[in-house]
């Protein structure tokens, strides 16, 4: 078991880690929607379809499951250190990201979105473990801000967009080399925290271990009912407010403005959530969050006609609920997991939550072009539904297990 050090956990330090970690997520993850925020001049670029537009978002994510399921088969975030492991696979996700650039066309600029997400399995999960090494107390609002630096970092290509003149090339310029300024930042002032985690040797029963737990198991139900909602609706809300704006396949400040902020409004959601779970439980935080969020969804599709000052709140509210309950759930791994094998449990649990999120993207992209957003956007109220009825249990057992140890 690790003995604290309490000469390294003073606040300044640990603070000024969070901001460092925070600053790094922010501008590694600032590839991940180039695709969606560019999607218009792609879309004209190479004459793509609605549907293969989104498939430039979904490979992404078919690349993190890949990233995050070698990870944990090769428990590579428990045997690698942390700050190599983040800073090499954000310099090469920077580099698969600027190289749609020089894509010859469409099959191509697939690959490169793939290599992209494959990469990125090395900024985000490692992250949340890097961080809880400095944190016990405070551990949700720590990966709070963390999360929220990844929501901010993946509205960035929308916020890059709204300077005039700005285009394809300079959006994507622009992500990727914050993504290896991030990498560099990690690897030169990046240390692990008075708790470390146990470093185990490589083990193929590390997944295993991590399936077999239950309440593992059941917060990973609960991420995966969020994250059925959660990149359905960043990846579309653009097009949503496109169409909105009346827009639809062009340029519209207003548009960019309004997906900006809805997305951005989770690093604010994020952090905030992190403070009210540390105060009052994890579990309790993620089902209100998620009942919140699914009424947006069900909700939302129905505005169309409705005036801005209607929608654009609507949307902000959605923007902050969304994501809001997301680091709560890998807090909870964190607490809950084996100790030795919660890197491998954080890559297990967000391998899976990607996979599916490639399925709600194509689910909601086709049903807003065959049934509208009303259908489209309702349905991914199922996921919230869902996530409720996985972390209520999650709260049953654990407060039962409280009470046996009492």
């Amino acid at each position: 078991m690790a003995v604290p050090r309490p000469d390294r956990d003073s606040a300044a330090a640990r603070w000024k880690t969070l901001a460092l970690l925070s600053v790094a997520v922010l501008f590694g993850m600032s590839i991940w929607l180039t695709a969606s925020a560019i999607a218009p001049e792609l879309q004209r670029t190479w004459g793509l379809t609605s549907s293969q537009v989104g498939w430039l978002t979904t490979l992404v994510q078919l690349g993190f499951v890949a990233g995050t399921a070698v990870a944990a088969i090769l428990n590579l975030a428990d045997v690698v250190p942390s700050r190599w492991y983040f800073a090499v696979s954000g310099v090469l996700g920077g580099l698969a990201n600027a190289a749609i650039l020089i894509a010859p066309g469409y099959g191509s600029a697939l690959v490169f979105r793939f290599l992209t997400g494959f990469f990125l399995a090395g900024v985000y999960p490692p992250a949340m473990k890097m961080i809880s090494t400095w944190f016990r107390s405070s551990r949700g609002m720590a990966i709070g801000a963390i999360v929220g630096a990844l929501t901010v970092g993946k509205a960035t290509p929308y916020l890059l967009k709204l300077f005039e003149g700005t285009g394809l090339v300079p959006v994507i310029v622009g992500s990727s080399s914050a993504a290896v300024v991030g990498a560099v930042l990690i690897l030169v002032a990046y240390r692990d925290g008075p708790y470390p985690f146990l470093r185990p040797a490589f083990s193929w029963g590390l997944v295993m271990r991590v399936i077999k737990d239950r309440p593992t198991r059941l917060a990973t139900g609960g991420y995966l009912g969020h994250m059925w909602e959660l990149y359905a609706a960043w990846s579309t809300i653009g097009l949503f407010f496109l169409q909105y704006f009346g827009a639809e396949g062009g340029h519209s400040l207003a548009a960019d403005l309004a997906a900006f902020g809805m997305i951005a409004m989770g690093g604010l959601g994020a952090v905030m959530a992190g403070v009210w779970a540390d105060a009052v439980g994890r579990e309790r935080i993620t089902i209100w969050m998620m009942a919140i969020s699914g009424g947006c969804a069900l909700t939302m599709g129905w505005l169309m006609d409705a005036s801005a000052w209607i929608v654009v709140p609507v949307a902000l509210l959605w923007g902050f609920t969304i994501v809001a309950d997301s680091a709560q759930f890998s807090a909870v791994v964190t607490e809950v997991a084996p100790p030795e094998s919660v890197g491998t449990a954080l890559m297990l649990q967000t391998s899976i939550g990607f996979a599916l999120t490639a399925v709600s993207i194509q689910v909601t992209i086709w049903l807003a072009d065959v049934a509208g957003w009303q259908v489209a956007y309702g349905m991914l109220a199922l996921g919230p539904a869902m996530g409720i009825v996985s972390m209520a249990r999650l709260r049953v057992l654990r407060e039962v297990g409280s009470e046996a140890n009492s």
